[in-house]
């Protein structure tokens, strides 16, 4: 599959490393290695798919583009529109044009997460009562001085996004009854640290997530009837822990099984091979799982900008 990179930034750099020859140039108005400063000027028979890793204003336009012609498109996240509708003019786009339109969440592929995953589906917790996930990084400084990153909603798009793609991705459909807990811009213009929770769904659910965390940390806690489950850090930050304790009635210490991870992030390879493994097989667009956050992180922004103003 011959791929185009559009955006050269930190993401665009990684992701081209991962598509290694099937990468045929990079489109970006700044970078002086792109090979075109515009989308529109690379002939649409050099390419069958692109990697947006763009910011978040222009993906609708860059969209339109690539699935009119066919082509498929990997999207870095969220996949950010301005109106819910033209999220659903993307998707009839795309499937009108039988190009797929992917929106990347890499953390799906990693090790303790599928296994997480695993584990839920199993029923051998019983019923899950709880699961609070806290991610964090030390990068405010830098999207302090991002025109583009330090705005609107701030932290919570950016990090909330792989917090509640991360839910549905271990417990199926949920809710939109989240809230914001606590909201505040310690360091930056827009919020820089983040909480929200589930109201009525099941299970109950708390994310936190923050730019000021020194050192980048991942943790998540899974309580429920059987036991609990436990992830600390994820392997690019290694090494990382997944931790299952079964309940012992009526109380006591219980066992514990854990696996504990050192190794390099796998999470972008896998995440490609899967994205040329969709498109091979002629995967049908469906973004509900992005309308789903739209309508979720939209509600939840415009309370956090709000409360932070």
């Amino acid at each position: 599959m011959r791929v185009l990179v559009v955006g050269y930034g930190v993401q665009g750099k990684k992701r081209l490393k991962v598509a290694g020859s099937d990468g045929i140039g990079v489109v970006d108005p700044i970078a002086a290695e792109a090979n075109w400063r515009d989308l529109r000027e690379v002939p649409v028979d050099r390419y069958d798919a692109a990697i947006v890793c763009t910011p978040d204003a222009p993906k609708m336009e860059l969209l339109r583009h690539l699935l009119g012609h066919g082509k498929h498109a990997l999207v870095e996240k969220p996949l950010w529109a301005a109106r819910e509708d033209e999220l659903h003019e993307i998707e009839s786009l795309a499937r009108a044009h039988r190009a797929l339109c992917y929106t990347a969440y890499n953390h799906r592929f990693e090790p303790h997460y599928v296994r997480m995953r695993d584990l839920i589906a199993s029923g051998a917790l019983g019923k899950i009562y709880r699961c609070r996930m806290f991610y964090g990084n030390g990068t405010a400084w830098l999207v302090r001085d991002s025109a583009w990153r330090d705005e609107g909603a701030g932290v919570l798009p950016d990090l909330g996004s792989h917090l509640l793609d991360t839910a549905r991705f271990w417990f199926g459909d949920l809710g939109e009854d989240f809230r914001v807990v606590s909201v505040n811009r310690f360091e930056n213009r827009a919020p820089d640290h983040v909480v929200i929770g589930s109201e009525a769904t099941q299970p109950k659910i708390e994310l936190e997530m923050t730019l000021l965390s020194w050192r980048n940390h991942f943790t998540c806690d899974v309580f429920a009837e059987k036991g609990s489950a436990h992830i600390e850090s994820l392997c690019k930050w290694g090494p990382t822990t997944f931790t299952r304790r079964t309940r012992i009635l009526p109380s006591g210490r219980p066992p514990e099984d854990a696996v504990t991870l050192v190794q390099d992030d796998p999470t972008w390879a896998l995440e490609y091979a899967h994205f040329k493994q969709l498109c091979a097989a002629g995967t049908q667009t469906d973004l509900g799982n992005d309308l789903w956050l739209h309508r979720v992180l939209g509600t939840l922004g415009a309370v956090a900008t709000g409360r932070s103003a």
